[in-house]
């Protein structure tokens, strides 16, 4: 048996897909999805047969990490937010926003790899000041639209198999660390680079990005699990417990690098 009756269910689903926009638009991200990871692949070829150094704020790392890691969380969100109670046109406009937005940040990171110069917080020239600022401003944007998602999960009890409503609406809430613990990256090295600062502001998000990239891929890691334990014949109670016991470890994981990076500010 699932979390909401069956009526319940079929009433959310059919606000979640009804209709071409619905259809269209899980569609089109899925695509878009595939793509950010597949650049991120072929970048890490590019990494095998080019060389240099895999840290620092020039390197092939970036566009690697960001394309696979923007490339999971579209897809995860696209998949995760049709067990949202959300109308069909507004789920389709909240996603195109969302993958354009994705396609930014990769694109303006892809290119300042490929120009030999830092995605963030580089602003030594005009044009370089203008995508660090893009790519800040698209973290904004990024940070608005998961919020209303995670917002609209609280709102109305997620569809889906025993344990998925727990799995979603915690994997949004522990997102949402990973968003702010990017935005606080974002707004300390703006400051010391705005102060002259250029080597320390680089520097200077070390010691958050653990808890940042620990808590970005909840919203992945927590349904998928739900969704996987649903394909077994065990009961539901049991998987509701496993679900729970998930979601406590991924929080210690989140408290402990939230621990670390308060240590090592």
């Amino acid at each position: 048996m699932d979390d909401q009756k069956p009526d319940e269910r079929k009433d959310a689903d059919a606000a979640a897909h009804a209709g071409p926009p619905g259809r269209l638009a899980h569609r089109l991200c899925a695509a878009t999805a595939l793509l950010l990871i597949l650049s991120g692949l072929v970048h890490l070829v590019v990494f095998a047969v080019d060389g240099g150094p895999w840290n620092g704020p020039v390197s092939w790392r970036k566009p690697v990490t960001f394309g696979l890691s923007f490339g999971v969380t579209l897809l995860a969100v696209v998949q995760v937010t049709s067990c949202l109670r959300v109308r069909a046109r507004l789920r389709a406009a909240l996603l195109g926003v969302f993958a354009a937005d994705c396609v930014v940040e990769v694109a303006g990171i892809t290119l300042q790899a490929w120009r030999g110069v830092p995605s963030h917080l580089d602003m030594e020239t005009p044009f370089d000041t203008a995508v660090s600022m893009t790519l800040a401003v698209g973290g904004g944007v990024l940070v608005v639209l998961l919020t209303v998602f995670a917002v609209a999960s609280f709102r109305h009890r997620p569809t889906g198999p025993a344990g998925m409503a727990l799995a979603v609406r915690s994997g949004f809430a522990i997102l949402l660390v990973a968003l702010a613990s990017g935005a606080a990256m974002i707004a300390r090295g703006v400051v010391l680079t705005r102060a002259g600062q250029q080597e320390a502001a680089y520097h200077s998000t070390a010691s958050l990005k653990p808890l940042h990239g620990v808590s970005l891929h909840a919203v992945l890691v927590l349904p998928a699990l739900a969704w996987l334990l649903s394909r077994t014949s065990w009961s539901e109670s049991a998987r509701r417990r496993i679900v729970a016991t998930a979601v406590g470890c991924y929080v210690v994981a989140v408290a402990a690098a939230a621990a670390w990076a308060v240590v090592t500010y």
